[in-house]
């Protein structure tokens, strides 16, 4: 006879804003017959009944910005039978990673009144850096539509369908005109990936990259063409140093132009 044990589900966060966690709330309909094939076991968002590993998949969202979430993450880890990172903070270290570019005790002691009291680390990483990591879900937030797509893989025991491609391709399909080259608006689309449906140059905005780079992203190639452009060199270090300023190309890029 086959098995009716649900899956169980835990969603876990870390140094974040919860927009992640709201993604899921937000599935409202598609919320519903998820909880019907797993059991929400573990979720302070969303209920206070909090049941006991182990899990069979988790969902963590956040950076990890202190000793003692880096201990916590290890012990998630351990209780996991699939872990999941999910959005920027979780995947490149967030906004909270601009901190990896100053000594953080320079913002301590300017934003606290007894910065001796405050316990962090210098830097905000993503998960991967400190536990291996099954599957990664990019985005500030994460998008719906990508998150319910991993949820049924995972209860179908398939690979997620996930696109790699770059933002552009996604313009490309609604048509949009590119910004970069109709206006010479700086856009980080053609480096970052798809995903979130190219929302800010649909509005004639350019891509601010909160999905994080694409696979071989080519970033100095696109600086270029930005300073060729006749934008200024801290200008290009700023827009790589966003939502997902810890991500190594990235990262890499803003440094080159900027300190």
């Amino acid at each position: 006879m086959a098995s009716t044990t649900r899956p169980r589900l835990a969603v876990w966060k870390f140094a974040s804003c919860d927009g992640c966690q709201l993604t899921l709330l937000d599935c409202e309909d598609e919320l519903l017959a998820v909880a019907e094939a797993v059991e929400i076991a573990n979720f302070p968002e969303a209920s206070r009944a909090v049941l006991p590993g182990p899990y069979d998949v988790s969902l963590v969202e956040g950076s990890i910005t202190t000793q003692h979430d880096a201990e916590r993450i290890r012990e998630v880890r351990r209780i996991s039978r699939t872990l999941v990172a999910i959005g920027a903070c979780a995947t490149a270290g967030g906004i909270q990673a601009l901190r990896n570019f100053k000594d953080v005790r320079e913002f301590t002691s300017v934003v606290y009144a007894k910065p001796e009291y405050i316990s962090t680390l210098g830097s905000s990483t993503a998960i991967s850096e400190h536990i291996p990591v099954d599957f990664e879900l990019r985005g500030c937030p994460i998008d719906k539509g990508q998150l319910v797509e991993l949820l049924l893989a995972f209860l179908h025991g398939r690979s997620p369908a996930i696109p790699a491609h770059s933002t552009c391709v996604e313009c490309k399909m609604r048509g949009n005109v590119c910004v970069l080259v109709a206006h010479g608006t700086p856009c980080l689309g053609p480096v970052t990936q798809a995903g979130c449906g190219s929302i800010c140059p649909s509005y004639t905005r350019g891509c601010y990259g909160c999905f994080g780079p694409a696979e071989t992203a080519n970033t100095s190639s696109l600086a270029r063409v930005w300073l060729a452009s006749g934008a200024r060199r801290d200008e290009v270090s700023r827009a790589f140093r966003s939502y997902t300023a810890g991500a190594e190309p990235f990262r890499k890029e803003a440094s080159a132009h900027g300190d």
